[in-house]
């Protein structure tokens, strides 16, 4: 049985030589082009905020299903919850360059635009950042609640803590469906102020959902390469493997329907997004986001020799948190720098927040048992076999 994972030095100086690097990178960004700076740290923070969102819905459906099979692994989701807090301060920083990020912001924008001006009772910036606080306040309280009733039932045992453990999954995944679609409203879709998409939210809630239970699935494999989950076998493998490719097949339905409705539609309100994007360099990241977040994960999963693969599903986990940079890049560049732009400052800010993540993922996992003991499932998942 596993005990507490230990961190190596190895890692801690690569981690914080990571953080390093990104933070002079970023520190020298704002000060040669802050527009840039700034749609780097929202797509950044955003990004791994996401992944840590994912992570905790997938821990709250497994709650809420009673899973057996994923209770080994709870552990790791649990970790990936611990970066929510440290977004709420990164995404606060926004306060200083919101008139580098959002045009309804500016005064002469709001005097001579009649659209911008019928939105402002919601899209002004204190309101803006009253929702933020109140969206980080919801998920911060609920994955606590969630991480003590995981760590109570390792030392107490019994059915008290497992069942609380399913109520406050039930009330977070209500919460969060609320809150993380407003957020996106707020933080990504009013970048383009005069555009509209009422799937907006449901394709980033499971693009969420999607990238974070593959970051989960990488976690996992990176653990049981060290050591870990030594009872990790082709049925759990075949079980990750499901929810990836369900979600990337609920992914590309919601990322189609965006795009065909408001195309078939032609209503210059709607169509001026996707053109905009076509006409300004994107177009080729358009399509390479389709293939890497629904084609690859679809054609590579659909076969069980395959996903049952351990290095074919770490490759693929590893191809779509590429996809989610990918995903964002495209919602957030052409909106704030409106073409293309790929350098140095993007490769440190990704850096500096992956270093972050990792950091902190790393520190919650070493902060408790990484096999929760006490859990009423834990034999079905050490024995899981499907066939």
């Amino acid at each position: 049985m596993d005990t507490k994972i230990t961190l190596s030095k190895g890692f801690q100086y690569t981690a914080i030589a990571m953080i390093t690097a990104g933070a002079a990178v970023i520190i020298y960004s704002f000060i040669a082009d802050p527009a840039r700076a700034w749609a780097n740290l929202l797509l950044n923070n955003y990004m791994f905020l996401s992944l840590a969102i994912g992570a905790s819905f997938f821990i709250a459906i497994q709650h809420i299903s009673q899973s057996g099979w994923s209770s080994m692994f709870k552990r790791v989701p649990e970790a990936m919850m611990a970066y929510i807090p440290y977004a709420g301060i990164i995404m606060l920083l926004l306060y200083f360059g919101m008139h580098s990020v959002y045009h309804w912001t500016h005064a002469e924008a709001i005097a001579s635009d009649t659209l911008i001006q019928h939105k402002s009772p919601y899209l002004n910036i204190p309101f803006f950042f009253i929702r933020m606080v109140l969206f980080f306040i919801a998920w911060m309280v609920m994955t606590r609640l969630i991480r003590n009733a995981s760590l109570a039932e390792d030392t107490q045992g019994g059915m008290l803590w497992f069942e609380k453990s399913e109520t406050y999954s039930k009330i977070h995944i209500f919460l969060l469906a609320v809150t993380f679609s407003f957020a996106s409203f707020d933080w990504i879709m009013s970048l383009d102020v005069h555009w509209f998409s009422t799937i907006f939210s449901l394709k980033n809630f499971v693009a969420a959902f999607f990238h974070g239970s593959a970051t989960v699935v990488l976690v996992v494999i990176l653990l049981h390469e060290k050591g870990h989950f030594k009872a990790l076998n082709k049925s759990h493998m075949l079980d990750f493997s499901r929810y990836i490719f369900m979600l990337c097949i609920v992914w590309g339905y919601f990322a189609f329907s965006q795009f065909m409705l408001i195309w078939y539609g032609n209503i210059p309100e709607e169509t001026e997004y996707f053109a905009h994007r076509w006409h300004s360099g994107f177009k080729v990241i358009f399509y390479v986001n389709f293939f890497i977040n629904w084609f690859l994960p679809f054609v590579f999963l659909l076969p069980q020799v395959l996903n049952k693969n351990i290095r074919v599903v770490k490759t693929i986990a590893i191809l779509l948190i590429a996809g989610q940079y990918l995903d964002l890049y495209e919602q957030i560049f052409p909106a704030v720098l409106h073409h293309p732009v790929f350098g140095i400052t993007e490769i440190g800010f990704f850096i500096g927040f992956a270093g972050l993540f990792m950091f902190i993922t790393a520190k919650a996992l070493a902060a408790a048992p990484l096999i929760p003991r006490n859990h009423p499932y834990l034999e079905e998942s050490l024995h899981h076999h499907v066939h």
